[in-house]
């Protein structure tokens, strides 16, 4: 009696276990990386001393800075995606096959064929496939 009760109790465990790892993912083809602005970086030319007398000329630099923005198509979304960490972008290699999931508002995306770790990247902008949606209609008309 305490042997089964043990033994349920375990698969339970295991069970509970292994459906908190699983993560189930989507699967889509890098087809293109772009440079997106993401805004300006100044530097500017003030000094103490030009700031204590008054004669600092205000010059300063302006340089537009460029992020990675990347096409993840899937067989019905097309997804524009940025990568959250702007400091150390990852450059992800165009038509490889991705896996990735949604998590609250942060898409992580991950490539098998190279290393299993996942990255978070943000979502820009989403786009239904057009040809998707005319094979979903051809589908349905074929149907009795």
């Amino acid at each position: 009696m305490k042997a089964t009760i043990l033994c349920t109790t375990l698969l339970l465990i295991a069970g509970v276990a292994l459906a908190k790892d699983s993560h189930g993912y989507d699967k889509g083809v890098l087809l293109r990386m772009d440079s997106a602005s993401c805004g300006y970086a100044e530097k500017g030319g003030k000094s103490i001393t030009g700031e204590l007398l008054g004669t600092d000329s205000q010059k300063k630099n302006t340089k537009e800075l460029l992020c990675q923005e990347y096409v993840l198509q899937t067989d019905r979304v097309i997804y524009r995606i940025r990568p959250r960490d702007e400091k150390h972008p990852v450059l992800l290699p165009v038509g490889e096959t991705a896996e990735f999931r949604i998590d609250k508002d942060k898409m992580k995306l991950r490539l098998p064929e190279t290393d299993e770790k996942e990255r978070e990247y943000t979502v820009v902008s989403m786009t239904p496939r057009e040809d998707s949606s005319d094979l979903r209609s051809s589908s349905r008309n074929l149907r009795p």
